[in-house]
């Protein structure tokens, strides 16, 4: 359904300003620099090539949504399954769970009202939406990690991340700026992305590799697309 779709949607939202890299080379450990002698748009294009590697990795993000801001938590399975969770001042709270060839969407009134009117918010309260998960990027490492769309970085001075050393990749277009940081110490993973520009946002990767738990809802708890397209 449309909603649904629209969901997603706002999933890859929240996801925009983090689209192409990490980080990538040998233990780095001490003084030493693993990306001595690399280029900027070299080091994402070995940075997101570890990423998809890595086979799964949790993400949290905040993005600008008019005077406030949108936060989701977005994970991946190394399945190829996922699920989110995020919180709107304009649309409310939803969930998402991608299981194989289906998707599940869980929201509260505010969003049902928002994407699908009353009649459907009415229908699906407390209950997930169940619709064919065609093609849903926001599952694919693929797509999340292009380091194709990074192209003209600069490196700019090293920073820390939680107390850990990151070297620092900037990439200017107009009026924007995103800034990557890619760990430097232990196994050098994509630890944050800034982006300053109309679609203001941060976003931090951490779970690399971990496990990620993404079950599909009990039967009783779900209502099928299919049963809301005459309303």
């Amino acid at each position: 359904m449309a909603a649904n779709r629209k969901l997603l949607a706002v999933a890859a939202a929240c996801a925009a300003v983090v689209i192409g890299v990490t980080g990538c080379s040998g233990d780095g450990g001490g003084d030493k620099d693993p990306f001595e002698g690399m280029s900027a748009d070299k080091i994402a294009k070995k940075a997101s090539n570890a990423s998809k590697d890595s086979g799964s990795f949790t993400m949290k993000s905040e993005v600008k949504e008019g005077s406030g801001k949108a936060v989701g938590v977005f994970s991946a399975a190394k399945g190829g399954d996922c699920k989110a969770t995020i919180d709107s001042p304009k649309n409310g709270h939803s969930e998402i769970l991608t299981v194989g060839k289906s998707s599940y969407v869980k929201a509260d009134e505010k969003f049902w009202k928002t994407r699908a009117g009353s009649t459907i918010a009415g229908r699906v309260k407390g209950r997930w939406v169940k619709s064919p998960a065609q093609g849903q990027s926001s599952c694919a490492f693929g797509d999340m990690f292009q380091s194709n769309k990074l192209k003209g970085l600069k490196r700019e001075k090293d920073a820390e991340v939680d107390g850990k050393k990151a070297a620092v990749l900037v990439k200017k277009k107009g009026d924007e700026t995103t800034t990557f940081y890619v760990a430097m110490e232990g196994k050098p993973y994509f630890v944050k992305v800034t982006n300053d520009g109309d679609e203001k946002g941060t976003a931090t990767f951490s779970g690399y590799g971990e496990p990620v738990d993404v079950k599909a809802p009990a039967p009783g708890e779900v209502v099928d697309q299919k049963e809301l397209a005459g309303l």
